[in-house]
């Protein structure tokens, strides 16, 4: 099907509505109104979808044969599956803002919802497929070794209080020790829960390594604040070990994926042994160090600053120098702006010291959006409709939602991993192309400079077309000069999100 022409103003900023319980009551009326009209007739020959001129229209399901509901598009996430729905605005047009998401599956049992909240903690994605068959009984018997010395801590944690004369004071050892375990038992929930964070520490390492440090340092602070306001010991001491007990995760979590990075061949045993000896001497030599200026009395609130400088500089300084041979989405986004402005791919060590480590992993302002919800990336149905026969034979749509100013890459649910690199790859082609249109285009005073400029659905569709030729073109020799450098072009960790484009046909 050719691409209709669209109307050349902007999409509006409406976003994709979930059917409400008034929708829900008007189709189940449709639906028996339809049943009662079928009934009362002779058979009615239905016409086939793959007949109609805009495939895949009504609710096939419940056959709304006369609904004008039509059916534009089918998602998956997680084995959930979502229909997307746009009421007929006449002329084989569908009404802008009246996308509509319907659930095909029924409410989970909260028991169902409690054991998939748990896995989601506990176990990797994937499981049981992501992790050998060795995987469960050595978590059972590490789970039953820290229970018991969690039990034991108690006993000697009030022991040493009481031994260092905590007994001679008004409170007793007992509940001193109490209010000691409840300070460690905060950091310890903090760090289970920021635990389910689990795939990030391999796709963006660099960046949570450092926003690690980041916190180590700030429980840090607040563990010095308990000294000005010791009425407020306990809650302060529980957010300070929450602050550093995350930071203990993601220094353990990235420490693995860095060591193997630095290992040439099978001593990757060795490499972090002797990565943990370096950091246990210059740990040893601190506290030394910090022994002797504590005797001097100096200034707590200077002494705390200059530390944390040379701390927070040695920890973005560590990061930097890993030289990675993965594509994050980081690195990926050096790359290929450095291919698109000069032809050339990066080095291993230019493409990893350029990589930006400040950049926020949670942030949702992100130019290129890989694998969004439906709904987050079209707000105008026919725009939907008109872009999917360009994409008909990838397994990936890109398009570009002017009201959020990002591209969104959607991908189909038979993407695999080169689906998913080539997808990035045409997003960020598509957000050049735009970039460098809105600098050919007169600048309005009035406007501020950190806006960008909306084109026109009549220039959208140009810019589209533009990039899937220029992807035609560039993404073969991108690839080559890729692993040419070095870079690894088979897996990338580009953590694309988990929604899927799937076929309504089935």
């Amino acid at each position: 099907m050719a691409p209709m022409k669209l109307k050349p103003k902007p999409s509006p900023n409406s976003t994709a509505q979930t059917l409400t319980a008034a929708d829900a009551r008007l189709l189940a009326r449709e639906s028996i109104r339809i049943s009662a009209d079928l009934a009362a007739s002779p058979p009615a020959t239905v016409v086939a979808p793959e007949s109609v001129g805009l495939r895949n229209f009504g609710f096939l399901e419940e056959q709304f044969v006369d609904s004008s509901l039509r059916l534009i598009c089918c998602e998956e996430i997680d084995g959930r599956r979502w229909k997307y729905f746009a009421e007929s605005g006449g002329s084989k047009r569908l009404k802008k803002g009246s996308i509509r998401a319907v659930s095909l599956q029924s409410p989970q049992a909260p028991v169902e919802e409690l054991m998939s909240f748990i896995r989601s903690y506990v176990v990797p994605e994937g499981f049981p497929n992501s992790v050998s068959p060795s995987y469960v009984p050595y978590m059972t018997w590490r789970a039953l070794k820290h229970f018991f010395g969690g039990a034991m801590g108690v006993f000697t944690t009030q022991t040493l209080l009481s031994s260092v004369g905590v007994s001679k004071n008004r409170a007793t050892p007992g509940a001193v020790a109490i209010n000691w375990i409840l300070k460690d038992g905060a950091g310890r929930i903090g760090k289970m829960l920021y635990s389910r964070q689990g795939t990030k520490f391999d796709y963006d390492l660099k960046q949570l390594r450092f926003y690690g440090d980041l916190l180590m340092e700030l429980g840090a602070g607040v563990e010095l604040a308990t000294a000005t306001v010791p009425h407020f010991f306990l809650p302060l001491a529980c957010a300070a070990n929450v602050a550093k007990n995350v930071g203990a995760v993601t220094s353990t979590s990235t420490r693995t994926p860095i060591y193997k990075a630095f290992a040439k061949g099978e001593n990757i045993g060795d490499v972090t042994a002797k990565g943990e000896c370096v950091g246990n001497i210059a740990d040893l030599l601190g506290t030394g160090l910090g022994i002797m200026i504590a005797k001097r009395n100096p200034s707590l609130v200077t002494t705390f600053s200059l530390l944390s400088c040379g701390y927070l500089l040695s920890s973005y300084q560590e990061v930097k120098s890993v030289v990675l041979r993965t594509l994050n989405r980081a690195r990926l986004t050096v790359a290929i702006e450095s291919f698109l402005k000069t032809g050339r791919v990066p080095t291993l060590q230019e493409g990893n010291m350029m990589e930006t480590i400040t950049s926020f992993p949670w942030s949702k302002e992100m130019p290129v959006v890989l694998g969004p919800r439906f709904r987050d990336a079209f707000q105008d149905p026919n725009s939907y409709v008109a872009m999917e026969p360009i994409f008909q034979k990838e397994r990936y749509m890109v398009t570009y939602n002017p009201s959020k100013g990002s591209i969104y890459a959607l991908l189909k649910d038979q993407a695999k991993s080169d689906d998913i690199l080539k997808a990035a790859f045409h997003a960020h082609v598509l957000l050049h192309i735009i970039r460098s249109s809105n600098q050919r285009q007169p600048f309005p005073r009035n406007r501020p400079e950190n806006d960008h400029i909306m084109p026109s659905i009549s220039d959208l569709d140009a810019h589209i077309a533009q990039s899937c030729k220029m992807v035609s073109a560039l993404y073969g020799p991108f690839k080559s000069k890729a692993t040419e450098q070095g870079w690894v072009m088979s897996e990338s960790l580009l953590n694309p999100g988990r929604a899927r484009l799937c076929d309504t046909n089935n």
